[in-house]
């Protein structure tokens, strides 16, 4: 999920340890990928911004690793409400990073409002100053004495 930056758009890319392209998207805002590794290896998970380099981002991913079959199928109740319980705090962790993320784009997008609005100040600030500065000495004109002297020359 692409957190701050330009459209909030990113490319992806995951391919297996052969160099098999499992999966790419392209100007992609927020997306899920479920596979199931086929062997052993290291996998290459890339993001490129070509299309926008001169602007920053941030970009959150996440890995969640499936777990494997139990050695000993044979659970006793206080194991199954153990499991039971892990499987909830990892549904809750996952709703508290959603809504961190959620906050962390608002906050990004309100500040950026900010610093607009800020300069937007600014400018009208000055312009008001220019203006009034211009009106009192256009109104001191209107009131200062321009005589026109004449003077004869003596022939």
């Amino acid at each position: 999920q692409v957190i701050t930056g330009g459209h909030y758009d990113v490319d992806c890319r995951l391919e297996d340890p052969d160099g098999i392209v499992l999966y790419k998207e392209m100007k992609k805002q927020y997306d899920s990928f479920t596979f199931t590794a086929s062997r052993n290896g290291t996998y290459k998970f890339c993001f490129s911004n070509e299309f926008s380099t001169f602007t920053h981002k941030t970009v959150y991913f996440d890995f969640q690793v499936g777990e494997d079959p139990p050695l000993f199928p044979s659970e006793n109740r206080m194991e199954s409400a153990c499991v039971s319980i892990h499987e909830a705090l990892k549904s809750v962790i996952d709703y508290q990073t959603h809504f961190r993320l959620r906050e962390a784009q608002g906050r990004s997008r309100a500040e950026d409002l900010n610093t607009r609005v800020a300069y937007w100040s600014i400018g009208e600030a000055v312009i008001l100053l220019v203006v009034s500065i211009g009106q009192v000495f256009l109104l001191k004109s209107f009131f200062s004495d321009k005589r026109t002297t004449t003077t004869r020359v003596a022939s």
